[in-house]
């Protein structure tokens, strides 16, 4: 996480001397554009997962398997929410390190998911257990 926080600023810097180096201010101008394009692609593809998430209700996913079999620790809290394509309800305190969020389906299956520093770290998926199995039938014939 320190990594990304050091060096994307960093690789950006030396994006800007270089193309001052080679190209002048015109490299310069060249080199914001490019960053601030790319900036702007990151900002667009959030504000589309933010979009797609309002329209459906907080904590809310079609099936908690399938979400619970497409995870994988390190993902990022805005890949799950764009993987759910809805907000997770908020389980844990404000004053919290760790975050822990839920996910539920209609048949009550539930994923809580735990992240720290954005960043999930730990899943557990959350199945109801059947309260009374249904007797089965046998149609039993009997010869005449």
């Amino acid at each position: 996480m320190q990594f990304q926080k050091i060096f994307v600023p960093l690789v950006s810097v030396a994006l800007v001397v270089a193309a001052y180096r080679i190209y002048g201010w015109a490299g310069v101008a060249a080199a914001v554009g490019a960053l601030m394009m790319w900036l702007l692609l990151h900002f667009t593809h959030l504000m589309q997962v933010l979009k797609r998430a309002a329209k459906r209700p907080i904590g809310y996913v079609d099936s908690a398997v399938m979400l619970n079999a497409k995870l994988a620790a390190g993902i990022t809290l805005l890949h799950v929410t764009a993987m759910t394509r809805s907000l997770g309800e908020l389980i844990s305190h404000d004053d919290r390190q760790n975050e822990h969020y839920r996910w539920s389906d209609a048949t009550q299956s539930r994923v809580n998911c735990e992240f720290c520093q954005g960043k999930l770290k730990s899943w557990q998926l959350i199945r109801p257990t059947p309260t009374d199995p249904a007797p089965q039938s046998c149609a039993v014939r009997t010869a005449p």
